[in-house]
């Protein structure tokens, strides 16, 4: 309790943000109030190398300390240090909606597979600086930090204290990804996730708590407006100007939501012979294909039929293992190849890379938002050559950028998602956002709402407000919420 006073008496609850401040990744907010400490997402730090260092850390709050974390989608910049955080001390409950819980359970064990095949390439070839290279965490770890799993419904009112209570809100953005209301001391906080976007391939618009008095609110695209473009045409138009020249098509994707909204395009397309029916497509992510039956398991995610969303993966080869990986690349003649990941910051769409970045017959299409420091963002920056696994590779493919398939909501739909409140906020902390975007946004929403907008630093703590000692009793438990196993 002592971290909440305030002079030595006035009680207090307070906003820090671990990751994801002036920044795009490792997305950590620590809501800490005097009986209990709230951790909204966990994710990994991304992109360039003094941002990946954070991982290795340690945070300045023990894992020990934190009672529960409230996860609000499965992307690794939200839930990869989980496995970490767990190592670290942490035994409380992570709280999520079903979707997100599979989906999180997919992307924790190929993130912990692919740290161990890094680690182990590192070694046999030696390009790493450390000796022995190692993974943060191995899937071992991962299989520890499921037990602490409780996946949860949205629109329900979940107690934590007698004072503390939360609730989902679908957040559009990939399944399962939700917006959280936490309800403390009579004040309402909202964390919004990750935004999605109005009129989405596959996912319903986002929606939230009618009311908020603090909303801590990412900033991805705040200084920016999508094209008006339909992503439909522009992926047959790359298509086709790539088969006129006998090349490959490389999406590097997410392997959750991006991969399925562009094989439902891809399927839409075919049909109506926008792009020739027998064109080769496959999707070289096992965790790709796995979160696609995610799809099916939960329907009332997605806006599309199930007969439609098993329709539209009829028609793609999936790849299981690094052997097919090498025999699609040397198989002739034009294809579509969707391989994780979607920055280009590891995984198997490395190996394509390799191979079809230095021949300007293929095209290289880039789809969703590229941090800082990412092989993607080089690519966008028209830099002349890339690094991979220690070599150097010319930049010869054509690079394209569909802006329309971005899962983020802009600069328009961030102003707009805040205007759907009934009740104005008191004031909006800026999270997940490069300082340009988030400087940019800051300033529309104090001149279009003139709301008060701060943008976080990172570990720097916020005073929320103050609580008075009738609030701040009890301090017990209400553990209302059952430990799933």
């Amino acid at each position: 309790m002592t971290d909440n006073l305030i002079g030595g008496d006035k009680l207090a609850v307070y906003l820090q943000s671990l990751g994801a401040a002036e920044t795009v990744t490792g997305s950590k907010h620590l809501l800490n109030t005097p009986e209990f400490t709230l951790l909204v997402d966990c994710g990994l730090f991304q992109g360039i190398k003094s941002l990946r260092e954070k991982n290795w850390e340690p945070l300045p709050v023990q894992g020990s300390a934190i009672n529960a974390v409230i996860l609000t989608h499965a992307h690794l910049d939200h839930c990869g240090y989980i496995p970490q955080l767990v190592k670290n001390g942490f035994r409380g409950k992570i709280y999520m909606t079903g979707p997100t819980r599979d989906l999180a359970e997919l992307i924790l064990r190929d993130a912990a597979k692919l740290q161990e095949e890094d680690a182990k390439k590192a070694n046999k070839h030696g390009y790493s600086k450390h000796t022995p290279a190692r993974p943060l965490y191995t899937i071992a770890d991962v299989e520890t930090a499921l037990r602490y799993f409780v996946p949860v419904d949205i629109d329900k009112n979940y107690s934590l204290t007698n004072n503390l209570s939360f609730q989902f809100s679908p957040a559009g953005h990939i399944p399962g990804a939700c917006s959280v209301l936490v309800n403390c001391y009579g004040k309402k906080i909202v964390f919004s996730g990750d935004i999605g976007r109005h009129n989405s391939e596959l996912l319903p618009n986002p929606v939230h708590a009618s009311e908020a008095d603090y909303v801590v609110m990412e900033s991805t695209y705040g200084n920016r407006l999508h094209e008006e473009e339909d992503p439909d045409k522009a992926l047959a138009d790359v298509v086709n100007e790539t088969l006129l020249q006998k090349g490959d098509i490389l999406i590097p994707c997410f392997a959750v939501g991006r991969a399925q909204d562009v094989i439902h395009i891809i399927y839409k397309l075919k049909r109506n012979k926008s792009i020739p029916q027998g064109l080769p497509v496959f999707l070289d992510s096992p965790m790709a294909a796995s979160a696609s039956k995610t799809l099916l398991k939960y329907p009332q995610w997605i806006t599309i039929s199930k007969k439609e969303c098993e329709q539209m993966f009829s028609g793609i080869t999936i790849n299981e293992d690094y052997h097919g990986t090498e025999r699609i690349i040397n198989q002739k003649g034009s294809k579509i190849i969707l391989a994780a990941s979607g920055m280009l910051t590891g995984g198997r769409v490395l190996e394509y890379l390799k191979h079809y970045i230095s021949d300007s017959k293929n095209t290289i299409l880039i789809i969703g938002y590229q941090a800082e420091g990412t092989r993607g963002k080089a690519l966008l920056n028209k830099d002349y050559e890339i690094k991979i696994h220690g070599q150097y590779y010319l930049i010869n493919a054509t690079v394209k950028e569909i802006d329309g398939l971005s899962a983020h909501a802009d600069q328009k739909g961030l102003i707009c998602w805040l205007k759907d409140f009934k009740t104005i906020p008191a004031h909006v902390y800026l999270v997940h956002g490069e300082p340009d975007a988030q400087q940019a946004l800051r300033v529309k929403i104090k001149d279009v709402l003139g709301i008060r907008a701060t943008i976080l630093k990172q570990d720097q703590k916020e005073l929320l407000f103050y609580i008075n000692d009738q609030q701040a009793q009890p301090a017990e438990l209400v553990h209302a919420i059952q430990y799933h196993k």
